[in-house]
């Protein structure tokens, strides 16, 4: 056997080992996992879907369909933690309690403790599974060409819908961003919803403080508004600009602040105050497109728009109406715990009509700049 096919080989073996060697970890994870946290009272822990500095996303899958729990999906996703640790999670669950009712937000099925091998207690909180994975996935997907825009304005219509109502019932979501948006199937035609999820970071209307020793703001910094930057004033206008990041990363695949070198924090920190460095968009996109964005990216909070009136936005054009036909099952869904939820808020807000135009003048505006391809 000549040397270049002995390397080859040896190349070819150790790579085997390498993917066999993965297989075991993560079916050795999921193992210990699963050991640690338990199952629940009706359902059973499935496969770990995703990990963060919360805890640990599961498939939850139902024991008996015909039991009295039948009015749950056969399918959930549990996001998990020992209970010592588990203060974002119920958070998120208090939250989600207070918001349901929208079908373009996650639903949250309720929560539960269960005992791990070694006796810990562990939080759950039980969830709607998005089978489409995350928007991120969908966007990375496209290598770097983006969604077609009939797509983008789909996804875009459901986050605004979702963002209306969560604005509604008073709060800032605080982390809007692809990996935060799930896309859930539609059983009624096959397509994905996207839906807006993990709301761990949501703080309501007015409990949101300036830091007097400094900056400080919630959320991860490429989608973070100009004035949560400077000021660290994140408010429902904050919610409004990272949409703008949302639609413009799947329109072209890249990221608001792309760059060719990987940018550190600073570094995108800094092109976000920086007045002079304005984002790019694509003449290539619609003019309606191109209004969205900045009626979504001006720098100036007042001459941002709110969710509602992106909704009468002609971007979004008669997607409202299919929102409306989604039923909502939300409504039918009580807590395993039987759980009372509240809300301080009405769904009758007031909301802003039909004027999506601009009330601030060109000068005071946040002009985008636009190159040709």
């Amino acid at each position: 056997m000549k040397s270049k096919d002995l390397k080859t080989n040896k190349r070819s073996l150790f790579d085997g080992a390498n993917v066999n060697e993965v297989k075991r970890s993560k079916h050795d994870d999921w193992k210990l996992a699963h050991r640690r946290y338990g199952d629940g009272v009706a359902w059973f822990r499935g496969a770990m879907i995703g990990k963060g500095s919360f805890g640990c996303v599961f498939i939850a899958n139902l024991k008996n369909p015909r039991s009295r729990y039948s009015s749950y999906p056969s399918i959930m996703a549990v996001k998990s933690a020992e209970v010592s640790a588990s203060g974002s999670i119920q958070k998120e669950k208090e939250v989600m309690d207070n918001i349901r009712g929208c079908p373009n937000v996650v639903k949250c099925f309720g929560e539960e403790t269960t005992i791990g091998e070694n006796g810990q207690m562990v939080y759950n909180l039980l969830l709607e599974y998005g089978s489409g994975g995350t928007l991120a996935h969908l966007i990375k997907n496209s290598n770097g060409k983006g969604l077609p825009e009939s797509d983008v304005r789909r996804y875009a219509g459901s986050i605004v819908h979702g963002l209306s109502h969560i604005h509604k019932r008073g709060y800032v979501h605080c982390d809007l961003k692809p990996e935060n948006v799930l896309l859930v199937s539609n059983c009624n035609n096959g397509d994905f919803i996207a839906k807006i999820g993990d709301l761990g970071l949501a703080k309501r209307v007015n409990h949101i403080k300036k830091n007097r020793l400094g900056p400080y703001w919630r959320g991860t910094p490429m989608y973070l508004s100009p004035e949560a930057v400077i000021n660290g004033v994140q408010e429902q206008p904050a919610d409004i600009w990272a949409v703008g990041c949302i639609v413009f990363q799947m329109l072209t695949g890249t990221p608001l602040w792309f760059s060719d070198q990987d940018l550190g924090m600073d570094e995108i920190l800094s092109r976000i105050c920086d007045d002079n460095d304005m984002p790019f968009v694509s003449t290539s996109m619609s003019a309606e497109a191109m209004s969205f964005l900045k009626g979504c990216l001006s720098k100036k909070v007042t001459c941002r728009l709110t969710a509602n009136t992106l909704l009468n936005h002609p971007f979004l054009k008669g997607l409202l109406e299919d929102n409306v036909n989604e039923i909502e099952e939300s409504h039918e869904v009580f807590d395993i715990n039987a759980i009372t939820s509240s809300s301080s808020f009405s769904e009758d807000d007031d909301d802003d009509g039909d004027l999506w135009v601009f009330s601030c003048s060109n000068e005071s505006s946040y002009n985008l700049s636009f190159v040709t391809e």
